[in-house]
């Protein structure tokens, strides 16, 4: 059987997602996306998913930690943190100074993920979500360290990358068929008992 880890790219997923206002694809349940992914002579080793924590508004931030509390429950599933930088921005027109926060290190962290299990002989197939053009290099590198092993780039929705589609052995879009069958049922059990349900805003 071939050997597949998956590396979601959390934010990129969101935004695309989010692009087309697909609310209520956001209880993804990545573990079982992943398996849906799969061709009949493949199977998951694992899947690995790359996001940082939002800090504000407060409702955005509970409803990630909700999100992340599902996602913990899974087997064969780790979470890699980066972190949000606060840049200043200034307005031009009224010298109005907002503080715009931009997510870090996703891409930094997927690529030191992806070349280490690669070098370890972890997988033989990598599924990225993702459509960070900013990955193109890691892709090449284990294409040209490991030339046995194969990169396939999916897309999220509304989104694309022609420097991936280019490095990447295969590359397609994350369809709506697929994503609408990988969702959390509406409560999910935590090993404790506690109960999580799907935020209302996301329904």
């Amino acid at each position: 059987m071939d050997r597949v880890i998956t590396y979601i790219d959390g934010f990129n997923l969101y935004f695309g997602l989010k692009s087309n206002r697909w609310q209520r694809y956001y209880w993804l349940d990545l573990l079982l996306l992943s398996k849906n992914l799969l061709k009949p002579n493949q199977q998951l080793d694992y899947t690995k998913y790359f996001t940082s924590r939002v800090a504000n508004p407060p409702d955005k931030r509970i409803r990630q930690n909700t999100y992340l509390e599902a996602l913990a429950t899974l087997p064969n599933f780790s979470i890699t943190y980066g972190k949000y930088q606060h840049n200043p921005h200034t307005c031009r027109n009224c010298g109005y100074i907002e503080i715009i926060p931009s997510e870090k290190m996703t891409d930094v962290n997927i690529a030191v993920e992806l070349l280490g299990d690669a070098y370890e002989d972890n997988f033989d197939t990598a599924l990225l979500i993702s459509a960070d053009s900013d990955l193109t290099t890691p892709i090449e590198k284990v294409r040209r360290l490991f030339p046995k092993k194969r990169v396939v780039s999916i897309f999220p929705p509304g989104r694309a990358s022609k420097e991936l589609a280019k490095v990447a052995d295969a590359c397609f879009h994350l369809g709506r068929g697929v994503i609408s069958k990988s969702l959390f049922p509406a409560k999910v059990r935590k090993a404790d008992g506690y109960i999580l349900t799907c935020p209302a805003k996301w329904r």
